[in-house]
């Protein structure tokens, strides 16, 4: 099975950058969808961004222009630069990934952590005030 650990999240202030790292063991040799989602307490968990194994990318409305998704050419690290914070992005952020996915299906066909054949990290605080 892929376990995923996240890092690099902290606390900054409106304006300034992040980014965070997705470090992936137990790959398949299956193409690899990955993402990142984010979560704040008591709002709904939201799709971030995607990269798919073909490197096409998928970014929410609101992060457009402000975050970049990446992986190392290995495949081993997905990232998520993350600039121009303002406190609505505010957040845990998780990464997950989708054996065999594409970009298409994100966010919609991603239910969460408790879903087979999903994999997700236990996630990374980012906080901006």
């Amino acid at each position: 099975d892929v376990q995923l650990v996240e890092s690099g999240g902290g606390s900054v202030q409106t304006g300034g950058s992040l980014r965070l790292s997705c470090a992936a063991s137990g790959y398949t040799s299956s193409p690899y969808c990955m993402a990142w989602f984010r979560q704040a307490p008591g709002k709904e968990r939201e799709g971030v961004a995607a990269i798919d194994s073909d490197g096409a990318t998928k970014y929410a409305d609101s992060v457009k222009g402000r975050f970049t998704i990446s992986k190392d050419n290995a495949g081993n690290t997905v990232y998520l630069q993350m600039n121009s914070l303002k406190p609505e992005d505010t957040a845990m952020y998780y990464c997950a990934a989708d054996p065999g996915g594409r970009v298409d299906t994100f966010p919609e066909f991603w239910p969460g952590p408790e879903a087979l054949g999903q994999y997700w990290g236990q996630g990374t605080q980012v906080t901006v005030s």
